[in-house]
């Protein structure tokens, strides 16, 4: 019954953001609705140029938890408009990150590498690293401590979802656990990243299948999974539901 409450739940929050959505600007993002193994999924594509574009919110210039998209469009300059988002990470109850956040010279929490309960602690986890020596990593949390690498963007969760082509050696192909699940993926060469979210509840062999043949990606991390929410003003959707920690997501116009 909560399975089937939580689906219901996620449907409407979709579609009332959509009659919301109907009135936002949109801008070009490269969102676009995918199918897979039987599953549908929306798939946002960044490519290397527009690296400097992707934002990671957490707090406003107040430092008050800007929690949802509507939050992170009020820090926009004249325009700016936000071409696509989704929650990036997990966080606790006040909803600081469980992990390492780093946004420029924005940091909260800190790198966890040992294992624990929940997904998060389900190692091998990662982080989502922007900028440095590659426009998009994905880098495994322990790799991550040894070589401290330079990021502009870093977002921590987990589990990794694939890791050097593989899926998660804990992923069951048979699993019942199902939820709308959401993360990043990144091409063998670092140039392109894919943010996505699925349609209805999948389970983590299902959506690391996604990245592995689907998409292609060398790397993937999970981001979260039940409070998973999509800003895509050009597929109509502003996702409603509870709020969130981290987001991140592409922002054009001017600077």
């Amino acid at each position: 019954m909560m399975k089937i409450w939580n689906d219901l739940r996620r449907r409407l929050g979709v579609a009332a953001g959509a009659l919301i959505a109907l009135g936002l600007p949109a801008a070009a993002a490269d969102c676009a609705r995918m199918d897979h193994d039987g599953q549908g999924y929306v798939v946002c594509t960044v490519h290397a140029d527009e690296e400097p574009k992707l934002g990671l919110w957490l707090n406003d210039a107040d430092g008050r938890k800007l929690n949802n998209f509507g939050g992170v469009r009020s820090t926009l300059t004249d325009g700016q408009v936000l071409a696509f988002a989704m929650n990036a990470g997990m966080f606790h109850a006040d909803y600081e990150p469980v992990g390492l956040f780093r946004s420029g010279s924005e940091t909260h929490g800190k790198l966890v590498t040992a294992g624990g309960g929940g997904n998060f602690g389900l190692l091998p986890n990662g982080v989502f690293c922007t900028g440095g020596s590659a426009p998009f990593r994905v880098i495994e949390s322990r790799a991550f401590a040894k070589s401290q690498p330079q990021c502009r963007l870093a977002t921590q969760s987990g589990p990794m979802l694939v890791i050097d082509g593989d899926l998660h050696p804990r992923f069951l192909v048979d699993s019942d656990s199902r939820y709308i699940r959401n993360g990043v993926g990144v091409s063998a060469d670092g140039d392109t990243a894919w943010f996505a979210i699925s349609d209805r509840p999948v389970t983590f062999h299902e959506f690391g299948r996604l990245f592995r043949d689907g998409l292609k990606a060398r790397n993937a991390l999970y981001f979260d999974g039940s409070i998973s929410r999509l800003y895509a003003p050009q597929l109509r959707r502003n996702d409603f539901g509870w709020s969130m920690g981290p987001i991140i997501g592409l922002v054009d116009g001017a600077s």
